[in-house]
């Protein structure tokens, strides 16, 4: 379905800043019409920012982006029927200069650097949105990388202790995107057909990612995996909240 078309942590220096009379061109992925219609009032009320396209899925959103050509993407990590890690992937696959905002609901320990290993320039926090969404923008579009003053010390301190973290730290820090998405939708209370549809898998392929869900988090069954799963859903649920 397509639609018509705290402080900022600067982890990189920032080149000059923009011509003030340059009208920077923002695209808009996010399945919420609430969340996406406040994000559009915030950005379109500056003089130098203008929401030039919406979408609210990753389909929509490639072939829109493609035609509008932002000057930057601010895209939802979970979308209803897309994934938006995928649709970062895909987007810098056609236009690799874009700069991209990642933004979720779910806690930062675990998508945040996802999201920047895919090639996002900040991540942010949903419910700091209307408080950090232009900051986080211009941050960006200068050339900065943005996320919050926790996740910026968390990232480095990964960054100087790598190879000596302990997995056990954050086990969800040994999954890959694909698990992780997959041990989402299963705290979502969705079967594994479900799963394989949604994620148009297999669902002996998905079997095979609960399979490896178990090992890499020490669960003994598939019911310590449900538990686990809908535990950590109902936890980032209420981080929605």
């Amino acid at each position: 379905m397509s639609i018509k078309t705290q402080t900022p942590i600067d982890i990189t220096t920032a080149p000059a800043a923009l011509r003030a009379t340059e009208t920077l061109r923002v695209f808009i992925v996010e399945d919420h019409p609430i969340t996406r219609a406040g994000l559009c009032t915030i950005i379109n009320r500056e003089h130098d920012l203008a929401v030039c396209g919406e979408a609210d899925d990753a389909p929509s959103a490639l072939s829109l982006i493609a035609s509008t050509r932002p000057s930057i993407l601010v895209t939802d990590i979970t979308l209803k029927t897309s994934n938006g890690i995928e649709l970062i992937k895909n987007v810098l696959a056609l236009l690799p200069d874009l700069s991209i905002l990642a933004m979720s609901m779910h806690d930062e320990r675990v998508y945040a650097e996802r999201a920047l290993r895919a090639g996002a320039r900040g991540y942010l926090m949903k419910k700091e949105a209307t408080e950090y969404i232009l900051p986080a923008i211009r941050t960006i579009i200068g050339g900065g990388i943005y996320l919050s003053a926790p996740m910026q010390k968390n990232l480095l301190a990964s960054l100087l202790n790598q190879g000596k973290k302990e997995a056990a730290d954050f086990p969800l820090d040994t999954l890959s995107d694909r698990e992780i998405e997959v041990f989402q939708l299963i705290g979502n209370g969705y079967a594994t057909k479900e799963i394989a549809r949604r994620l148009k898998l297999s669902p002996k392929t998905i079997d095979s990612y609960r399979e490896h869900l178990k090992i890499k988090l020490n669960l003994k069954n598939g019911a310590e995996l449900l538990r686990h799963a809908i535990r950590w859903a109902r936890l980032e649920n209420t981080i929605e909240d």
